[in-house]
């Protein structure tokens, strides 16, 4: 990486300084500033507690197959910046990063009253690229909430919400229904939104912003699905859809579901004229990849990369963590050794807790990120003493992955979770590389 490239990189960390800051007001001047290019695609805009990232790429997926240039935002990156912005699957390149990085520095001198935050500069920097590039179509991924998030300047086609959990209550509220209230802040007048697996509180909230903006309102379980025993194969029963021996590579029975909310997402952007063949739906699903969730990053002992970061997430994964169990049979001898880091503001202990539930677990190794906001390995020892699980501290991932594999033998398994920040430094251990900066 160049000088010039590391300083605007440098630029844009430098803006994590300045925090989280709800509203859309300095996304708006900023992208005014550089000609509005959020009105040069159309998109899909998805959001949720859970399932977000593996359904926006689901998405990109089946509109790549049918031969669509697509542009792809997704937050938080695992390894590399480049990660949060792609067209068919190709990041970013860095001489994109550094020129769009200066022409929104230049904007948010001039255009700014105060500094943009990371996540503002990196959405302006992400719509300017896909612009430029003239993508035919563009998956947006909510970084926090919705109604406020700099990502909702985009008139998409069609607006997702896969899942509402208990996540950064301190921006969107306490309860379930709060948290909707949020996350319905993507769905535009007249604009279909699709609804994934939710309560019936939140999906009350939910329907009722829909119908206040005359937005059709699709829901899963109730007028689409998917049915199977795992990504495998498995059949959707969508609005005019019927789709049978369908297969995507992510693991887990919830890719089901985020698997749903894609196709239903583009049969209802098929009304507003985007074509997506049944061939295109069956390779396209088939091509997806979603680095750091559930990804078997590595082989004798199995290490197993996840960001479950709350405990909607760490139930998907101890689920999948289970079958893994189950497949191994009564009479196998592998273990399980749990490397876990996470935020300080997390619901740790019941993440741990449901975590340790899984058979097999032999050892529990905490560990933090490279983050401030990390939660200390001390800290979490304290929410797990009375787990019954044997703990281990240690101060980095890589100190603690380290020891892991040193304590496996070539039948047991490794998760490494808590943090999509700790996947991603134990993704980048394993394959010899480094991380690209904070990643908040």
């Amino acid at each position: 990486m160049d000088a010039s490239i590391e300083r605007s990189i440098a630029f844009l960390y430098g803006l994590q300084r300045h925090g989280i800051k709800p509203g859309l007001d300095q996304t708006l001047a900023l992208l005014s500033a550089l000609g509005d290019p959020q009105r040069a695609f159309p998109a899909i805009h998805v959001g949720g507690t859970n399932g977000k990232g593996s359904t926006a790429a689901m998405v990109a997926a089946l509109l790549a197959s049918q031969g669509y240039r697509v542009g792809l935002y997704t937050s938080p990156h695992l390894v590399d910046f480049s990660e949060r912005i792609q067209i068919n699957g190709h990041a970013i390149p860095s001489e994109w990063v550094r020129e769009l990085t200066e022409c929104v520095r230049t904007a948010a001198e001039s255009h700014l009253a105060e500094p943009p935050t990371f996540f503002e500069a990196t959405t302006v920097v992400a719509f300017a690229y896909f612009a430029e590039m003239r993508v035919e179509h563009a998956v947006v991924e909510v970084g926090l909430g919705g109604r406020f998030d700099a990502t909702n300047v985009i008139a998409p086609l069609v607006s997702i919400i896969t899942t509402i959990g208990l996540d950064h209550q301190e921006f969107l509220g306490n309860t379930l229904e709060a948290i909707a209230f949020e996350k319905a802040g993507i769905i535009k007048h007249g604009t279909p939104v699709v609804v994934g697996r939710v309560g019936e509180g939140p999906l009350s909230v939910i329907r009722a912003a829909a119908a206040q903006r005359q937005a059709a309102c699709a829901v899963l379980g109730r007028d689409f699905e998917t049915t199977g025993e795992g990504p495998g194969c498995f059949a959707y029963r969508g609005l005019r859809w019927r789709d049978e021996g369908l297969a995507c590579p992510l693991p887990g029975r919830h890719q089901l579901d985020n698997a749903a909310c894609a196709l239903a997402a583009l049969e209802m952007a098929a009304e507003r004229g985007v074509r997506v063949s049944e061939r295109a739906r069956r390779d396209g699903l088939r091509a997806v990849r979603w680095p750091g969730r559930l990804e078997l990053a590595g082989r004798r002992p199995d290490i197993w990369l996840d960001g479950a970061h709350n405990p909607h997430a760490a139930e998907a994964l101890a689920a999948y963590l289970r079958t893994l169990s189950a497949c191994r049979g009564e009479s196998a001898t592998g273990r399980l050794i749990l490397v876990v880091g996470m935020m300080q503001d997390k619901d740790r202990r019941g993440i741990l807790a449901i975590l340790t539930t899984v058979p097999g677990v032999s050892q529990l190794i905490l560990t933090r990120a490279a983050h401030p906001r990390a939660a200390a390995p001390e800290a979490l020892a304290q929410d797990a003493a009375d787990l019954g699980v044997p703990i281990t501290v240690k101060a980095t991932v890589g100190e603690a992955l380290a020891y892991a594999r040193m304590l496996a033998g070539a039948d047991d398994t490794i998760c490494v979770t808590g943090s999509l920040l700790v996947a991603g430094e134990a993704k980048a251990m394993l394959e010899g590389t480094t991380v690209s900066g904070l990643r908040g």
